[in-house]
């Protein structure tokens, strides 16, 4: 406003020095006209020498005259080029206020008066406006591991393939970050071609864009609303398109879907539900639970797999099922993982050292480059060991984020911290491949123990995995174990631990001091020295029969 105000207000003053050349190039030329005529032909005579002398008032005021009109013209010229460059430099403020510097889209502000417009003109026509919410998927691996130039070209390449697809009369708008907007009119009876259109932009953002001998490939979700449907305002119908685009990410991502009421239920619990996760994270509501860890040869208890769950005020203990998915997409799951790390490393200072603690690192964990400082200050913090910590991550989030993944996962290493490949098996991974990877143990995915039908089967593959670990001098943990015969198949094929409701339920930090305590594993709070070791079980028996003597004993 006030760069828009001080042009107009140059504008008056240059209007008015025109008015002024103007006034005295006219004056001249009448003049010239009135005393020009005789007096210039009497100069000419004087000149060439065949006329008498000429007064010199009179030579001085015609090229006086000559002179202003001379003056006259060049300043016009000049004013005229000066009007131009002004003229020029407020379109590019005005199209710097309304455009976005770096994809020359729409920026929010110039969207919404825009749309505000279209939405007035939609009305006596009986059009609706459709509102398209596009948000890139996959852009912030982009910026993490290729840097903000690269994300910039993906930016600009992005908004070229927007433009190309969307009709002459449509706006498109960047509204920040990697989030885009698109308005156009369209007969409310043929919700087809918004459909169409967004199909095709789907389409276009999964082609790989190249830039720098470097691909990207990125994905688009979309969201749409109609203004149609009750709404008259451009802010709500952002939102709704904003609450339906949550939607076709959480479909699967690249895809598009078109904003219901029911959409917004959901869209509240859920931010309810984030609400409550933050408040339960800084109130230290979120607790360690923990699975045994066996080994099955001699029933031994060998360490621990660490679980988050949520003691919620109202609701009571919430497992993580019901919470975890949700916290990993909205990018809580770090935080929430290194408070409840923290209160188990502060339990198990006082547990026999020779017991593990094993964490789950999550995807979005994985892409925190800051991860292996965040763990070893909560080592140095609680005073735990750092070979007694094992991270498990996921077979598939390891191999499809290879390039992020190995180093940190050295890093982590480097300081003590064993690491495990958790739900081996889900993919295809090469024994090369596996041989490079730097982890100490593979644990094989409890998927292969859950059919019943295909037990047979499972074990052949889980013998199969056995076999490969054991010539790439790899341990193995199967997961899932829950007969007594199973387990016993599973000791025979060689597997060196194993965990499942075979040896016991999940347990909550007072189940797991009981456990420790009958079985002399706790130790006084200033104790150094290991006790004597005194965790076996009654191991496996050799024949099918028998009670599930495996099973640990607690109480609760």
């Amino acid at each position: 406003m006030m760069a828009s105000s001080a042009i107009k207000n140059f504008d008056s003053r240059g209007v008015h020095q025109e008015l002024i050349t103007g006034s005295v190039v006219i004056a001249a030329i009448v003049m010239f006209i009135w005393t020009g005529g005789s007096a210039m032909m009497a100069v000419v005579r004087y000149l060439t020498g065949v006329g008498p002398n000429v007064e010199q008032l009179l030579l001085t005021a015609l090229l006086l005259n000559i002179a202003l009109i001379l003056f006259g013209w060049r300043r016009y010229r000049d004013l005229e080029i000066e009007l131009r460059q002004r003229r020029e430099t407020e379109e590019r403020a005005r199209i710097l206020a309304e455009t976005d510097s770096l994809t020359g889209c729409l920026n929010r502000r110039s969207f919404v008066e825009k749309a505000t417009e279209m939405l007035a003109q939609a009305e006596p026509t009986h059009q609706s406006v459709a509102i398209l919410l596009l948000d890139l998927d996959h852009f912030k691996s982009v910026n993490d591991v290729h840097g903000h130039d690269a994300g910039d070209q993906v930016l600009i390449t992005a908004a070229r393939r927007i433009k190309a697809v969307m009709p002459v009369s449509a706006m498109t708008a960047r509204l920040g970050g990697d989030e885009f907007a698109c308005a156009l009119l369209f007969d409310p009876r043929l919700p087809d071609h918004v459909d169409a259109l967004a199909g095709q932009l789907v389409k276009g953002m999964t082609e790989p864009i190249v830039e720098n001998g470097l691909h990207f490939r990125v994905g688009a979700s979309i969201g749409i609303a109609r203004s149609d449907s009750g709404v008259d305002d451009i802010g709500m119908l952002l939102k709704q398109a904003d609450i339906a685009m949550y939607w076709a990410k959480k479909r699967g991502r690249n895809g598009h879907a078109w904003f219901d009421a029911s959409m917004e239920r959901e869209f509240r619990f859920r931010h309810a539900l984030e609400a409550g996760i933050r408040q339960g994270i800084r109130k230290g509501e979120f607790l360690p639970h923990y699975e045994p860890q066996i080994d099955l040869s001699d029933g031994r208890i060998v360490g621990f797999d660490i679980l988050s769950y949520w003691n919620h005020p109202v609701e009571g203990v919430i497992p993580p099922a019901l919470f975890a998915p949700f916290a990993e997409e909205n990018g809580l799951v770090g935080e929430l993982s290194l408070t409840v790390m923290q209160r188990a490393f502060e339990e198990a200072r006082n547990w026999d050292p020779s017991l593990i603690l094993s964490a789950p690192v999550s995807l979005v964990q994985l892409k925190d480059q800051w991860l292996s400082q965040k763990v070893c200050k909560l080592l140095v913090e609680t005073g735990f060991v750092a070979n007694r910590l094992e991270l498990r991550i996921g077979e598939r989030a390891l191999l499809e984020h290879l390039d992020i993944g190995q180093p940190l996962l050295g890093s982590l290493k480097n300081q003590g911290i064993r690491i495990a490949l958790d739900d081996f098996g889900t993919v295809y991974c090469s024994p090369a491949r596996l041989k490079d990877l730097p982890v100490d143990r593979i644990r094989i995915s409890r998927g292969y123990l859950s059919s019943l039908d295909q037990i047979e089967e499972n074990l052949s593959i889980i013998g199969a995995i056995m076999r490969l670990a054991d010539h790439l001098a790899l341990p193995v943990v199967v997961d899932g174990i829950e007969g007594l015969d199973v387990g016993k198949r599973v000791k025979e094929l060689g597997c060196a631990h194993g965990l499942g409701p075979l040896f016991g339920p999940i347990m909550s930090i007072g189940q797991v001091r009981a456990l420790l305590t009958e079985r002399n594993l706790l130790l006084p709070p200033q104790a150094n020295a290991p006790r004597a070791d005194s965790r076996s079980a009654e191991a496996l028996p050799a024949n099918a029969g028998g009670a599930p003597t495996a099973r640990l004993s607690h109480s609760g």
